[in-house]
This record gives C-alpha cells, structure tokens and sequence, in this order.
C-alpha cells in the first residue's frame, strides 16, 4: 500500500551513541534521503581534540523520506537492514509543503549596530528609514553580524 502525502516524512528512533551509525546506515537502505543526529538529552558536545568524533549517550536519529514513500516498505526495509538485532520505538511524522528555501529568512531582523547604523535585510523595510540603513543581505560576504567581531567593528563605524 503506497500512502501518497505531499511534502516529506520523517521518522524518528532513539538509539544509543554506540549504535547511530549502524542504525544511520540502516535507515538510508530503507530510503531515507538524508539522516540527522541530534542529542536526545541536553549534553552539548563541546570543542572536542582533534581527530575525536564523540557523540551523546543518547542519540535521536531523524531520517527524511520523501511524500510518496511507502512507509510499510520503509519499515521493513529498516528491519532487513538491521537484522539479527531488534528495531527501536520509532515515529513517524509528516513535514508539509513548506517553501524551504525561504523559510531561513524568519530569523534576520534589521539589526541595530548603534547610533544611527542598521544592517537590514533587502526583505525588511528599515525601522528608521531616516536612519544609515545598510542593505545587506546575511551570507554575502557579511555573514549575519552576530560574530563578535563583527560586531565590533559596526560599534566602531556607528560611533
């Protein structure tokens, strides 16, 4: 049976940090597009030493299917790949036609650098339009102007 959704699907599993890659494989040779790690607790893995991949105790596995996958066919794919062991509590979950492209833009807001100086995005209108508003867009040579540097340095020309 082929459920057809629009958007994509995602389905979840909370595996040990000792067993994401062979479950991270595992989902992949069900049909998963693309497989994201994330801590399932709140144990942020901080500058580890160089050549060290650590990773948390506990890890929630995120693999993204497309609309139109057949999840019964996804399931027992994932279960073939990781046979002899069992398959763990898993969910699934629909993501909506969303214009992902754009949706990034929801988090830069016209940033005030002092005195009279903004930085604003080409989609937002200025706050104070008579104010020195920089149109620049965040990635183009900028970044977002939240690096402490950054930030200095727009200190420094608004002064």
């Amino acid at each position: 049976m082929n459920d057809s959704r629009p958007g994509w699907q995602q389905l979840s599993l909370m595996v040990s940090g000792a067993d994401a890659e062979r479950h991270s494989d595992a989902l992949l040779a069900a049909g998963a597009l693309a497989v994201t790690l994330s801590d399932a607790g709140d144990n942020p893995v901080l500058e580890p030493p160089p050549g060290e991949t650590p990773l948390w105790e506990q890890v929630c596995l995120t693999g993204l299917f497309a609309g139109d996958c057949d999840r019964t066919d996804a399931w027992l794919q994932l279960a073939a790949a990781l046979l002899p062991g069992p398959v763990p509590a898993a969910r699934w979950s629909e993501l909506g036609e969303r214009p992902w492209n754009d949706l990034w833009r929801e988090h830069f807001r016209p940033r005030h650098c002092g005195g009279h100086l903004w930085i604003c995005p080409s989609w937002c209108d200025p706050p104070e339009p008579a104010a020195v508003n920089l149109l620049l867009d965040p990635g183009l040579a900028f970044g977002s102007g939240d690096h402490p540097t950054t930030a200095l340095c727009l200190e420094w020309l608004a002064a």
